[in-house]
């Protein structure tokens, strides 16, 4: 299968962009009920995923062509490639648990902001002697029920635009610091200015990302308005079209 550079690039984007949503509703899913036990077996079935995709399957390739056996570099500088190649694997295992309690948690703020926000409401409410000021208080409290799944899910939109935002910054800056060469561990670590298009870019991905956010709560808002008038066009259908009461 001779699949170029750049498919790889775009399957590895498509991997990585799916994942934070995926993930999610995996580990809410598996949550019965608010708490860390959910999240932690979602981290198993990823644990589980990486070893049949990065342990069994290349284990089966060594022992069905000897020959990519052959290409490993076995000598004593190979060292430094095991050591540096299992870093990578732990930063990456690392940033997909983070990226699991970061939902659990954006989760469970959203929930707490969102139960606080109604619960101010309903205490003016039950203090309140003007009954026009109780009903309108009332009001306010079904609009934040009507809104509560993206009051909740507030910061959880924040997670992957953040995430894929700091990424490619903190990837620049350490190949710009960080110079290694191959089988030699004292690598060289000096600065090198990556130039006025990276300081740049820094400056276009916070706008690119809060463009992002700013276009995900909007759409969310919208959406989640037109299915209250939605509802409401059916309760009022539904009002007309009922029979009137009849006295026995």
């Amino acid at each position: 299968m001779n699949i170029p550079w750049w498919g790889y690039v775009i399957l590895a984007g498509l991997s990585w962009g799916t994942y934070v949503p995926i993930i999610f509703f995996g580990g809410s899913e598996l949550s019965a009920k608010p708490g860390i036990g959910g999240r932690l077996m979602a981290i198993i079935c990823v644990g589980v995923a990486y070893l049949v995709l990065a342990i069994v399957i290349p284990v089966v390739v060594f022992l069905l062509n000897q020959s990519a056996w052959q290409d490993v570099n076995k000598s004593e500088s190979a060292t430094a490639g095991y050591v540096f190649a299992g870093l990578a694997g732990v930063m990456g295992a690392v940033g997909a648990i983070c990226v699991v309690f970061a939902s659990s948690a954006a989760a469970k703020e959203g929930r707490e902001q969102f139960g606080e926000a109604v619960a101010a409401v309903e205490k003016e409410r039950d203090e309140a002697t003007d009954p026009e000021v109780k009903r309108a208080k009332q009001e306010e409290i079904t609009a934040l029920q009507e809104n509560k799944e993206s009051r909740e899910g507030k910061y959880r939109i924040l997670i992957a635009p953040l995430i894929f935002s700091i990424a490619p910054i903190v990837n620049t800056l350490l190949a710009s610091f960080w110079h290694p060469k191959k089988g030699v561990w004292n690598a060289e670590f000096t600065w090198k200015d990556p130039g006025l298009l990276f300081w740049l870019g820094i400056v276009l991905v916070a706008a690119g990302t809060g463009l992002v956010l700013y276009a995900k709560e909007s759409s969310e808002v919208k959406r989640q308005q037109e299915e209250r008038l939605e509802r409401q066009k059916k309760a009022e259908e539904a009002k007309h079209s009922a029979p009137p009461a009849t006295n026995p």
